[in-house]
């Protein structure tokens, strides 16, 4: 099991965390998404087939690019 924080700034709200939270843990292999409006960090525990890059393809996607 991995995890990997991943810095997000486009996190302003609830409603952002949710969906990020909601659409991650769809990815195949996700098994825990922790995201912060405050920390405006998305923290996320995977196995294969999961991978960094597909998570923050996933994030650009539904426009929560990573940052850094």
């Amino acid at each position: 099991m991995t995890s990997l924080t991943f810095n997000v700034p486009n996190i302003s709200c609830g409603h952002c965390v949710h969906t990020i939270q909601t659409e991650l843990v769809e990815l195949e292999g996700v098994e825990k998404v922790v995201a912060s409006a405050q920390t405006k960090q998305v923290t996320v525990t995977f196995d294969p087939p999961a991978d960094e890059e597909k998570i923050k393809s996933m994030l650009s996607e539904i426009n929560y690019p990573v940052v850094g």
